[in-house]
């Protein structure tokens, strides 16, 4: 579903203004660079990372500009000077812009992005490419693991509230591309076609007289392909109530609280004996990976979860950097203790074994790495030219990640601390 957005708010960082003005004046700016976006380390206890958000920045740059507005406000604050924002008021990215696609999977050292453009240009993208792909590529590293450990059991993402309004909507949209089924954020659905569900909360029993009431006005408004929420008082009467009301053609029930694993066992027990053989069970409260990989055993057929996918289970940034590595075809690299870089344009491949598991990923500063049978080309184009490339769907691109996460070695999707699933292996040109 196409919607139009509003023009890019001003996504940029206060430092970046100091580089352009100083570029401006010294006849820099225009000078031909490369600027690559990568991770130094995955984050504490990951072994791979998942590439997202780059649908929502190809679109963003698209839409980056500097209008009368914003550059009135920015001289007026001593931020820019008059000939500064002459030159924003013609800025749109005519560079070019390649990626590791959405749904990737990235490892320390991969070139996630390269911009290739001048100076001026690529250094104002900074701020908006990390603030998208930090957090976009967070959820769904995250809600990856998720997918992994509910073993083909559905999950909901409904996090909205305990996030940013806009950040809620992004949310969705990364955790629909790790594996979700489905989102409870309806300006998702709309935005970025993310199948919607949900049910009703605790209000709505409380504000009925009786349990009984508030799952008779339910079932009267939807039927019996809705989920009732039965642990507002004493959970065992609730599922009775839920029964008897909606018969045992119910689709679902929700425990939202306790010990999961043991009202799960006790509620499919008492379905069971009350004839709703085929009602389902969902449960939510603050599931993360570890809670979710915790109820593997019980009768559990559809998970919720909220805070930790939108979070990113406790790895709320990607900890993505974006880095000068070429400038007039020459590398450059920081040399600063812990923080030093590798110089030049980096190319990279994914080598896999003849069963298609993968084995390393080589990047090679200037150059080509070596053709190797099982060899796949990590970078595709985002932008030619300042404009956009065709990118595949939001679907496709969960598909790639669902067939991203088979290639890697099984050791690869333990949740325990370990080494990246895939070794990077960083050389320079022969």
């Amino acid at each position: 579903m196409s919607v139009t957005l509003p023009r890019t708010p001003l996504y940029t960082d206060h430092y970046e203004y100091t580089m352009l003005e100083a570029s401006l004046r010294d006849g820099t700016a225009d000078r031909p660079c490369v600027f690559e976006v990568f991770g130094r380390r995955l984050p504490t206890g990951r072994r791979y990372g998942v590439v997202a958000g780059i649908g929502r920045l190809g679109e963003a740059i698209g839409r980056f500009r500097f209008d009368e507005a914003i550059l009135t406000d920015l001289t007026a604050n001593r931020v820019i000077s008059d000939d500064t924002a002459s030159w924003l008021a013609d800025y749109r990215f005519s560079g070019d812009i390649d990626v590791y696609a959405e749904g990737e999977l990235y490892f320390p050292g991969s070139p996630i992005v390269t911009v290739t453009g001048t100076f001026a240009e690529g250094i104002l993208l900074e701020t908006l490419t990390l603030s998208i792909l930090n957090h976009d590529s967070a959820v769904a590293s995250a809600a990856a693991r998720m997918v992994t450990a509910a073993r083909g059991r559905p999950i909901l993402e409904m996090g909205s509230r305990r996030t940013h309004e806009a950040a809620a909507i992004a949310s969705s949209r990364a955790a629909y591309l790790a594996g979700f089924a489905a989102t409870s954020n309806l300006e998702a659905g709309r935005r970025y076609g993310v199948p919607t569900a949900g049910t009703s909360a605790h209000a709505f029993t409380l504000l009925h007289s009786s349990e009984t009431a508030a799952f008779e006005a339910q079932i009267a408004a939807f039927g019996t392909e809705t989920t009732l929420l039965v642990d507002t008082y004493d959970i065992t009467q609730g599922i009775r109530n839920a029964i008897e009301v909606a018969g045992p053609r119910l689709r679902s029930i929700r425990i939202d609280s306790g010990d999961l694993d043991v009202m799960a066992t006790g509620a499919r027990e008492l379905l069971d004996e009350l004839g709703a053989t085929d009602t389902k069970i969902v449960v939510s409260g603050d599931l993360d990976e570890y809670s979710i990989a915790a109820l593997a055993a019980a009768p559990v057929d559809m998970y919720g979860a909220g805070t930790a996918v939108v979070i990113g289970s406790g790895a709320p940034t990607a900890q993505l950097v974006y880095k000068l590595v070429e400038v007039e075809g020459r590398p450059v690299a920081k040399r600063s203790e812990h923080k030093g870089t590798t110089g030049g344009r980096k190319t990279a491949v994914r080598r896999h074994k003849p069963t298609g598991t993968a084995v390393e990923e080589v990047v090679v500063s200037q150059g080509e790495p070596e053709s190797a049978p099982g060899d796949k080309r990590l970078q595709t184009p985002l932008l030619r030219g300042g404009e956009l490339v065709p990118q595949p769907s939001l679907d496709e691109s969960r598909e790639l990640l669902r067939q991203r996460l088979i290639s890697i070695p099984w050791e690869g999707l333990k949740l325990s601390p370990g080494d990246p699933a895939v070794p990077v292996v960083m050389r320079s040109a022969s």
